[in-house]
């Protein structure tokens, strides 16, 4: 059975959020400022990856992201919208490569790669339980 034959390079999804407190670098830890926080931006843009998927996998299967390398390259004001783009440019098995990128209202904010991998959900979630002991 081959899960990602629907999946097709050029596949795209696009996520939009709002910079608030939630999102600041203060609130999530990754900094003392009051502006979108690096794990903001990215979360989007793997929610953006994960959701292209979705629709197009076996029920009972889902995606994991297995890695992610951004450039956050520009600033984004609290009370800004932000958006992430995700886009297939390969399918390597079970295994997707993305090109993806950020932008808020005055432009680009980040850019960069993410891979996810398809999974049948209960195997992988057995799996990961055993290790509990």
């Amino acid at each position: 059975m081959n899960v990602t034959e629907r999946i097709t390079v050029g596949l795209k999804r696009e996520e939009r959020g709002v910079s608030d407190e939630a999102h600041s670098a203060r609130a999530v830890g990754s900094g003392l400022l009051p502006v979108l926080a690096t794990p903001a931006m990215t979360a989007l843009m793997e929610q953006a990856a994960a959701g292209a998927l979705e629709e197009f996998l076996p029920e009972g299967w889902t995606s994991v992201g297995i890695s992610l390398d951004v450039e956050h390259t520009s600033a984004t004001p609290l009370g800004m919208g932000f958006r992430a783009e995700a886009e297939v440019t390969a399918v390597e098995g079970r295994k997707i490569l993305f090109d993806v990128r950020a932008y808020d209202d005055a432009g680009e904010i980040g850019h960069g790669t993410h891979a996810r991998f398809a999974v049948e959900s209960e195997p992988f979630l057995a799996k990961a339980a055993k290790k509990r002991g």
